[in-house]
């Protein structure tokens, strides 16, 4: 990962400090802001390739800074927070986060989720196209027939999760727990729920996702 560029968005200088420490001898480029207003400031000036990301900031919610960051931008984050509750997680994901990590954490643990991120990253083009649905990474924005599906950042996710496993018969724990990032825990509804908004706003486009009951989902050629 050598000559990436990350951005620290932390209030806590004993954190900032270690990871800017950790993370520059592993080859990263490290630019630290310790409020909101300093990332903006930051973002203002050039693009990092990832962010981490804390909750917890003096100047404001980090969830709600990532919602604002969702409107005009697909950068990588990572939060990195010591909200941990299983609904803080889902929190996180929803507003649009890539991964989550719970303090107290361990450096070997965030530096393996940030290379695999970033390794992801790398590996998905800005721009897909299915029939006449088109997904674009920055923004994060779907559309069929060159209509906006006004997609929320969860089921945005959701929908470039199926079209990365075109054709793959997935059950639902394993669709969940990648895109929602934790065990399904035996409730489904906010799975099925987002697959039944997607499938209405495919319709036309070409593709759909197809339900095999007992089995699992799977995104195809085909219509509702």
């Amino acid at each position: 990962m050598n000559g990436k560029k990350l951005l620290l968005v932390e209030d806590n200088k004993k954190v900032q400090t270690f990871n800017e420490e950790l993370l520059t001898r592993q080859g990263f480029a490290v630019e630290m802001a310790m409020t909101l207003a300093d990332a903006r400031a930051c973002l203002s000036r050039q693009t990092p390739d990832a962010i981490i990301l804390d909750i917890g900031m003096p100047d404001g919610n980090g969830l709600d800074f990532l919602k604002e960051l969702r409107q005009t931008s697909n950068v990588p984050v990572l939060m990195l927070t010591g909200y941990r509750e299983n609904a803080d997680v889902v929190k996180g994901f929803d507003s649009g986060c890539d991964d989550y990590l719970p303090k107290p954490y361990t450096f070997e643990v965030l530096h393996a989720r940030l290379k695999r991120l970033l390794q992801r990253v790398e590996q998905v083009p800005e721009t897909v196209r299915k029939g006449s649905l088109t997904l674009k990474l920055t923004p994060r924005e779907a559309y069929v027939s060159g209509k906006n599906l006004l997609l929320t950042p969860k089921d945005f996710t959701l929908l470039q999760f199926f079209i990365q496993n075109e054709n793959r018969l997935m059950n639902v724990e394993y669709v969940y727990e990648n895109v929602w990032g934790q065990p399904m825990e035996g409730d489904s509804r906010a799975l099925g729920n987002a697959i039944s908004r997607l499938r209405r706003k495919l319709t036309g486009c070409g593709y759909t996702i197809t339900a095999d009951y007992g089995n699992g989902y799977v995104f195809e050629r085909g219509e509702p």
